[in-house]
């Protein structure tokens, strides 16, 4: 039956959840389904000529099929956000009466989506998306230059509008998104009333407009955003960025990749595509954005023992020998093409080819123990990863905080993972590293290097953490400690994100923390400040801040769901944090790690259970934790923790970090706890 005007039928005013798999994927979607497909049945008058078919579609996470009359049309757009997509269908596939359109799942892996709203029109797809025709200008507001950036169109439903143009020299293009190169777009859309949203990733305010489209229109527009974060003394890096033309999966090209860097403002992309150097510099050229940031070659070494991000490296440089034994054999390999460059372990909590780095099998997490005896072959870890979440957000950096109470020396990063133009977007996620670089075009990368190496960083999931300890020290330092602790803290952000707490931790221990309420002052990117004391230690410790909000439903800035869920559970959340500054309480001018202070007790207890427990005494949970992990390496920890007597006037630190030990070690043997 046909409805609606002339040019176009609503072939279905609903929208349909369907799932593939046996429950569901996600909390938020209802315990039944329509099923694992969808008939839409029509008729038609006129079935001459190209037409256009229009869908509505919302979590798409694998790959569903569109088909007429049993032949394929195309796909859904495989992307978690609400979208508008068009379909073309060619003259001769439509019937002069009945048919069909049928969405089904291709594939096996669970799925929940939601699909609807379906509507024919009787025109080409050009011609629907070309009703009327925008251009946008976008500029800084300060400078009153024309500047790179993102402009997001959503329709009243705030569903993102496919727009009628295509990637170019200056566009990256997808439904509902255009970066610009040069702060200027033209583009088609059809009749109705939309929001235009103009932003630059996570330093920069938003501009926006409302407007309604005509047949016919011409329409002109300006936007105006402004710098609003401040990151004097940082530059923004993201450590692990792909493209379609050389990883093989996802959909960025390597010239739409320049373009989406340059509208992010990330000063200093490292590009990381599959066991292989790629150099982006030249596109950058060719698209006219090499002003705006400066390229690194690097490689995610993909082997069956977990992934590693390299940089920097050659064009000619040998591509490290993936086929390695352990983690020892592949650092060496790694090591002979990036020599005293970064090695980052990429998202450790997650499997690739049935492999998980930090698996509870393997790995003890808060302690930084791998039961296999494997060191970790980097100096660098993922504690964010934007393309693949954690559940738990703070799950890596728990992890992160084992390995420096364990003695490594692991530098915090934040990264994005994007394979894509606007799915996982190029630097969501990213690391701020100090540097006395100016020109974004012109980084001084020797120098970014070291500072990574040394820890001057800050992790960055659109929040940023500030830290300096005893007005000089900050992330990476090791700050000289007479008596107390002086931390001071701040917490900033852009005026569209909130934050709503921030929290010290002391050997990834929460000492402090602080409800961040009302709305900061209006562009000016300060969230929280504020000042703690803390006592002197009784031992050296490292100090982290990290600040956290709620994941706002955003249609420019959306949070994509976890990549691998622990849960149906999940609540979308921003953070940042600061890097590790370490307090030298001990006046060694060393940084002493919990684990060193637990072996050097024990070995001065020549193996006195009850004597080594006593000794503990002084010292905080991580310390106890890792005397957990000694006692457990020598035999002794079940018959300690099965008589309840050794333990029993150990002060409550040293009781919860051997319960914490130990309930870790038996999960990782799969033994369960007694009820």
């Amino acid at each position: 039956m046909e409805k609606g005007f002339a040019q176009k039928i609503i072939l279905d005013p609903e929208m349909h959840h369907l799932r593939f798999g046996d429950s569901p994927e996600w909390a938020d979607f209802s315990r039944e389904s329509e099923g694992n497909r969808i008939e839409i049945p029509f008729v038609v008058k006129n079935s001459a000529g190209n037409k256009t078919l229009q869908i509505r579609q919302q979590d798409i996470k694998q790959t569903w099929q569109v088909k007429l009359n049993g032949n394929q049309l195309g796909n859904l757009d495989r992307d978690e956000k609400d979208k508008i997509i068009y379909l073309e269908i060619p003259s001769g596939l439509l019937n002069p009466g009945h048919n069909s359109i049928q969405i089904e799942q291709q594939g096996t892996v669970p799925d929940d989506i939601m699909v609807g709203h379906i509507v024919l029109d009787d025109r080409p797809l050009t011609e629907v998306l070309s009703e009327g025709t925008l251009h946008i200008e976008v500029y800084d507001k300060t400078s009153a230059n024309l500047l790179p950036s993102i402009i997001t169109v959503v329709n009243t439903e705030g569903a993102l509008q496919t727009v009628g143009a295509s990637s170019s020299d200056d566009l990256a293009v997808r439904p509902g998104v255009v970066y610009t190169g040069n702060g200027k777009a033209s583009f088609g859309l059809p009749s109705g009333d939309f929001t235009i949203y103009a932003t630059r990733g996570f330093e920069y305010g938003v501009d926006s407009l409302q407007l309604t489209i005509k047949p016919g229109d011409r329409i002109h527009k300006k936007l105006y955003i402004n710098q609003e974060v401040p990151t004097e003394g940082w530059i923004s890096s993201d450590t692990h960025i792909h493209t379609f033309t050389h990883s093989g999966h996802g959909d960025a090209t390597m010239q739409e990749r320049a373009i989406t860097i340059a509208a992010e403002g990330i000063e200093l992309p490292i590009m990381t595509d599959h066991n292989v150097h790629i150099n982006i510099e030249p596109a950058s050229w060719e698209m006219r954005v090499n002003a705006y940031f400066t390229p690194v070659i690097g490689n995610e070494v993909t082997t069956r023992f977990g992934h590693f991000n390299i940089f920097p490296v050659t064009e000619e440089a040998p591509i490290p020998e993936i086929k390695a034994e352990n983690w020892d054999m592949l650092y060496r390999n790694m090591q002979k093409t990036v020599g005293q460059g970064i090695i980052i372990l990429n998202h450790a909590r997650d499997v690739h080819g049935g492999f998980r780095p930090f698996d509870q099998e393997r790995h003890i997490g808060d302690a930084g123990v791998n039961l296999e005896g494997w060191e970790v072959p980097a100096n660098a870890m993922e504690v964010i990863n934007s393309g693949a979440l954690q559940t738990d957000i703070m799950r890596l950096y728990k992890d992160w905080f084992g390995m420096l109470n364990r003695g490594y020396s692991i530098t915090p990063i934040g990264a994005s993972d994007s394979h894509d133009v606007n799915r996982y977007r190029v630097g969501q996620a990213r690391t701020y590293i100090r540097s006395q670089s100016k020109d974004p075009g012109k980084i001084d990368v020797g120098e970014a290097i070291q500072n990574i190496r040394e820890g001057k960083v800050m992790v960055n999931f659109s929040l940023l953490a500030e830290m300096v300890i005893d007005q000089q020290y900050e992330s990476g330092d090791l700050a000289p400690n007479a008596g107390e602790i002086n931390v001071a803290v701040r917490v900033l952000g852009p005026g569209w994100l909130d934050a709503d707490t921030v929290s010290l931790y002391a050997n990834g221990i929460k000492v402090r923390e602080a409800i961040i309420s009302g709305e900061s002052e209006s562009g000016t990117g300060i969230k929280w400040t504020g000042t703690w004391t803390l006592p002197k230690p009784a031992h050296d410790v490292f100090l982290v801040v990290i600040a956290t909000g709620p994941g706002k439903p955003l249609p420019f800035w959306q949070i994509g769901k976890p990549y691998q869920p622990d849960s149906p559970l999940w609540k979308p959340k921003i953070m940042g944090s600061s890097g590790a500054v370490w307090i030298d309480a001990d006046g060694d001018g060393l940084r002493t790690s919990a684990y060193e202070y637990a072996l050097k007790l024990w070995k001065n207890t020549d193996g006195e259970i009850i004597s080594f427990i006593e000794k503990l005494e002084p010292y905080d949970k991580a310390v106890a934790i890792q005397a957990a992990s000694i006692l457990m390496k020598e035999g002794f920890l079940g018959k300690l923790m099965n008589s309840e007597k050794p333990l029993h006037q150990a002060s409550p630190a040293i009781k919860a970090g051997f319960h914490k030990y130990y309930k870790a070690w038996m999960l990782s043997e799969g033994i369960k706890e007694n009820p």
